[in-house]
């Protein structure tokens, strides 16, 4: 599993989402509850799961709260990463190595991780699927050995894909993979696990006031001390160009922002660009008109799993199923330039003029 999957926050970040916390300097701005709010942040950068993981914290005297935000971010990447050289504690790989063999008792967050991707593969219809391991480490785009596999060994490796074969045992606490060759990978919606934990632990230590940053998975909390109306503003990435160019922005607070595109991580075999977001029907990538979605809910797990859900929907099906909940909205680019946004969102959302893109709802 590729933690970047969602947003590849290095020099080739392209489809991301980005806070603007607008001017900051050292003077202290608001009280609360729990202290005075600073308009500069306590701010550590680190690189983890394969992307830059940032942590800000505004809240005055809480500096050491960073420290317990990163440890949090490694504990449970060491323990549900898999395919990777660092994975020999990982309790998914574990599950994945005992497959056909006998069920593994997990930690009751990985489990309750775990059971989240269940219920969203089998709410999906197939948009999102954790079983779909086979696949992803068949192609091993994001790899240094990614390569385009044959029909037929994509043929076989889709056997393995059926989360009816997946056993969850809540009383014991464990994960039982039926058949031999079979593997979880929870890339589509372990960032957004991790981000929601990583918020708990701000909040438990008093933290009113902070942006949580993991590689594109953002959670916005509290109101911005740089603004007067309290709201962050959000950015939507220009596929196309370096970071910071954005095609449009909104405003949020107390929100989580997750980007699914196919110009993240991608393989170009004869001149076809063949993108990570996988159709475990098909063993291909998905195709349809999108570059990318943008996800705005309560929780990043759900904006990290709706991302790849809504993804494979496509544009009018996706846009649909967004406007017919009230707990999300999202921004859509397709390949054409042209953006669309959820009902929810006119009103909230200001087209950049010089992107080149259109809105076109």
């Amino acid at each position: 599993m590729n933690f970047n999957k969602k947003v590849w926050v290095t020099l080739v970040l392209l489809i991301s989402l980005f806070v603007v916390v607008g001017c900051t300097n050292k003077e202290q701005t608001s009280d609360n509850s729990s202290g005075k709010i600073n308009k500069e942040a306590y701010s550590e950068q680190q690189y983890l799961m394969g992307t830059y993981v940032r942590v800000q914290i505004y809240d005055d005297g809480k500096e050491a709260v960073l420290k317990k935000a990163f440890d949090r971010v490694k504990d449970l990447a060491d323990i549900v990463t898999v395919n990777e050289p660092d994975a020999a504690d990982s309790e998914v790989e574990e599950i994945n190595r005992q497959a056909g063999i006998k069920p593994v008792k997990v930690r009751e967050d990985v489990y309750n991780l775990i059971e989240k991707a269940y219920d969203y593969t089998e709410d999906s219809d197939g948009g999102f699927d954790f079983t779909i391991g086979p696949i992803t480490n068949l192609w091993r785009i994001g790899f240094d050995d990614a390569r385009k596999p044959s029909q037929t060994e994509i043929d076989e490796k889709l056997k393995l894909v059926d989360y009816h074969k997946v056993k969850l045992n809540k009383e014991e606490q464990t994960v039982y993979l039926e058949e031999k060759g079979m593997q979880l990978d929870l890339g589509a919606i372990a960032k957004g696990f991790i981000a929601d934990e990583v918020v708990k632990v701000l909040k438990d230590n008093g933290v009113t006031t902070a942006i949580v940053d993991l590689g594109g998975n953002v959670y916005v909390l509290g109101k911005s001390p740089n603004k007067k109306d309290g709201e962050w503003t959000v950015g939507i990435q220009d596929p196309d160009k370096q970071r910071n160019q954005i095609v449009g922005s909104t405003t949020a607070s107390n929100r989580s922002l997750v980007t699914s595109g196919i110009y993240e991580r991608f393989l170009e075999v004869d001149g076809v660009k063949y993108h990570h977001l996988f159709n475990a029907k098909t063993g291909y990538p998905f195709d349809n008109e999108i570059a990318g979605v943008s996800i705005i809910s309560d929780k990043s797990v759900d904006g990290d799993g709706l991302s790849t859900v809504v993804f494979s929907m496509g544009l009018e099906k996706g846009l649909d199923y967004v406007n017919g909940r009230d707990d999300i909205e999202a921004v859509f680019i397709t390949k054409d330039h042209k953006v669309y946004i959820s009902e929810g969102l006119k009103g909230n959302f200001n087209m950049n003029l010089d992107s080149g893109y259109e809105l076109a709802n």
